[in-house]
C-alpha cells in the first residue's frame, strides 16, 4: 500500500462506517435483520442492553465470543445475564473466581482471555477491592455462581483516555464473564 492509496482506504472505510452507524440504506444492498447481522458476519445495529444478545453461548463449556456493535457506545455501564447462576452471590469483599473474555467494542476483536491460558484457568477477583478495572469489577457484583454474564465497560470504567497495553484510550470494551466460584 502506498502513503497515497492509505488515506483513500482511510476515507471510505470511515463513510463505510458512518453510513452503517446512522443506519443510510441502499435499495440495491441486501438488508440483514439486526439480531441477526453478527451471525452474518456484521455487527449488531442496537446498542447492548440488559437483554443479553443470542449471539452470546449460553454453553459454560465452551469459550464465549462477544459480539460487535456498530451503534454508538454506550456511557453508561451495561450488564446483561446470558445465564443466570443458581449459586452463591459475589457480593462486595467476597473473593471469587472468573473466567473471562475481553473484545473491543467496535470489532469483537478480542484482546484478553482466561480461556487463553487453558479451560481450567481463572481470574481471582475479590469483588470491589479495586484490583481490576472498576466496571470489571462492578460487573461482577451480583452475579451467582453458574452464571455467565455480558458488561460492557465505558473508558471512563475502564482505562480510560490513556489506555493501557493493547488497549487505546478512549475504548469501549465489552467482557463476557463466567462465575466459577465465590465465597
Amino acid at each position: 500500500m502506498t502513503r497515497r492509496t492509505a488515506p483513500r482506504l482511510l476515507l471510505t472505510a470511515a463513510a463505510a462506517l458512518s453510513l452503517a452507524a446512522c443506519g443510510g440504506t441502499d435499495a440495491a444492498a441486501p438488508q440483514v435483520p439486526e439480531q441477526t447481522a453478527a451471525a452474518a458476519g456484521g455487527c449488531l445495529a442496537e446498542a447492548p442492553t440488559t437483554e443479553a444478545p443470542a449471539e452470546v453461548s449460553t454453553d459454560l463449556a465452551v469459550k464465549p465470543e462477544a459480539p460487535c456493535y456498530s451503534a454508538p457506545a454506550p456511557t453508561d455501564l451495561v450488564v446483561s445475564d446470558v445465564v443466570v447462576g443458581t449459586g452463591a452471590e459475589a457480593v462486595a469483599g467476597t473473593d471469587t473466581a472468573v473466567k473471562y473474555v475481553g473484545a473491543f467494542y467496535e470489532q469483537a476483536e478480542e484482546f484478553d482471555s482466561s480461556w487463553s491460558r487453558g479451560d481450567d484457568e481463572t481470574l481471582p477477583v475479590t469483588v470491589g477491592a479495586g484490583r481490576v478495572i472498576p466496571g470489571f469489577d462492578q460487573g461482577i457484583e451480583g452475579m451467582k455462581v453458574g452464571g455467565r454474564r455480558m458488561v460492557t465497560i465505558p473508558s471512563e470504567l475502564g482505562y480510560g483516555p490513556a489506555g493501557q497495553g493493547p488497549i487505546p484510550g478512549g475504548a469501549t470494551l465489552i467482557f463476557v464473564i463466567d462465575l466459577v466460584s465465590a465465597g
